[in-house]
């Protein structure tokens, strides 16, 4: 079984975020695997299904971004899940907008979200999907600009260039079930 979770703030007044693309992929990902969110499990709105012969839950923690931790591991434990198991979709500030890279076994980046999961299981041995959001425009941006920026809504210009990036995770996602984390990394990385 694979533990796919997509990470956000929930909340309707979130749902337009650059934090939230997370939420946004892995939403597309379920609609497009005819997956629905109808459950609530480990603090966290969940479907499950199977993606090319492979069981997985898919989840949007409901704990907001700097406690995904607390949902995160409550799912691993609750479905018995290796942390190996776990793809976790998450925003990145240090990748240009729609650019997407795979990584397994890394640190947080400063990500606060991914940060809390690897406090709460203990282990950085689990498989990130990092969708590029970009930075501020800034040329020094302080914490606050940078609180600001993510937690405000893509521009249009920058949700066309986003709607392009998300069919390409939906790949990625089926490449990491069908064919593994090194070829899916050549691939899309």
């Amino acid at each position: 079984m694979k533990l796919i979770v997509g990470l956000g703030n929930p909340g309707r007044s979130y749902a337009g975020n650059r934090h939230n693309i997370g939420f946004i992929c892995l939403r597309y990902f379920a609609r497009s695997q005819g997956i629905k969110f109808d459950h609530k499990k480990g603090l966290a709105r969940i479907g499950t299904g199977a993606v090319a012969g492979n069981k997985v839950v898919l989840a949007r923690p409901q704990t907001f971004m700097n406690n995904s931790g607390k949902s995160v591991s409550r799912l691993v434990r609750s479905f018995k899940v290796s942390p190996k198991d776990l793809l976790v979709i998450h925003d990145d500030l240090d990748l240009p907008p729609a650019k997407i890279r795979i990584s397994s076994g890394s640190g947080s980046g400063g990500h606060k979200g991914i940060n809390s999961i690897i406090e709460a299981l203990g282990t950085r041995e689990f498989t990130r999907l990092r969708v590029g959001i970009g930075r501020p425009a800034k040329p020094s941006p302080t914490e606050d600009d940078i609180i600001a920026y993510v937690l405000s809504d893509f521009t249009p210009p920058e949700k066309e260039v986003i709607s392009s990036v998300i069919p390409r995770v939906r790949e990625a996602i089926v490449c990491l079930l069908t064919e593994g984390l090194t070829p899916a990394m050549n691939k899309f990385n």
